[in-house]
């Protein structure tokens, strides 16, 4: 950790150097680098910023495609299963247009809501349902976008329809988003009781974090304080991949803290 950061710091010279004798392309090529590198910083991501201190240009470049845009603001910490390309959009395409066939809708729609295409997503999903109108997986999932597009009265019977049905369906990612919905729409009391309900079953930072916030707007900070230190114990003996994951929640953890800690 303490070489990437030095690298880091030597490429961060390197790059100002450039900015400051370079022509212009390679000014602009270099204050790309360096707004990459800052980010990789932000994020913790030490083998890319060591990357693009090997190869600047390129490894930014690829880094921005890769890891930048890789999940769009609006739905960043609100993950669905599957991971998405380019490539899986146009074989849809092409499978919508020959066979239009519901999981295909379906599973594009997954793939714009990944994107944060909102409306995108909204269409596949509308399309998926009027071709099969039960499917629970098509049902959640186009709940989560209308939350997401604020449309929380539209997304509650689609949400409470399925977790009736399925009460750990997704793993308990349809119950945090229907109890996101109760919480937009004012109704504390069932959000905090759906919460609890998913963190009997599953440890997700997302579901402690949003039941914190929800123990702060009612005006509660010990039990705020308590679920927010167990987010932050648990993180410190996550497995890499489950700390990436959740990385963005637990930020939200430690500013909450302290929130809760002056109240």
């Amino acid at each position: 950790m303490w070489l990437a950061a030095r690298r880091v710091r030597m490429v961060a010279i390197g790059l100002y150097d450039l900015l400051t004798t370079g022509s212009p392309i390679w000014l602009l090529l270099g204050a790309f680098a360096l707004w990459m590198l800052i980010d990789a910083i932000r994020r913790e991501e030490w083998l890319w910023a060591v990357l693009i201190f090997i190869f600047p240009f390129l490894n930014a470049i690829l880094y921005y495609f890769l890891v930048y845009r890789a999940a769009a603001p609006v739905i960043r910490g609100f993950e669905l299963p599957g991971a998405h390309h380019r490539r899986r959009i146009k074989a849809l395409q092409d499978q919508i247009h020959h066979l239009d066939k519901a999981h295909h809708h379906s599973e594009l729609g997954d793939i714009y809501f990944q994107q944060g295409k909102l409306h995108q997503a909204e269409a596949s999903y509308r399309a998926a349902l009027e071709r099969e109108p039960d499917d629970p997986d098509t049902l959640a999932h186009y709940g989560q976008c209308l939350l997401r597009l604020q449309r929380a009265a539209e997304a509650l019977p689609l949400l409470e329809r399925v977790c009736t049905q399925e009460p750990d369906h997704d793993h308990g990612y349809s119950l945090m988003a229907l109890a996101e919905t109760y919480a937009a729409l004012g109704r504390l009391e069932e959000a905090g009781t759906a919460y609890q309900r998913v963190l009997d079953q599953h440890s997700y930072a997302r579901a402690r974090v949003q039941l914190a916030e929800l123990h702060l707007t009612q005006q509660k900070p010990e039990l705020a304080r308590a679920e927010l230190k167990e987010v932050l114990a648990d993180e410190a003996h996550a497995p890499e991949f489950q700390r990436r994951r959740d990385r963005v929640w637990v930020r939200r953890a430690k500013a909450l803290l302290q929130q809760a800690g002056q109240r």
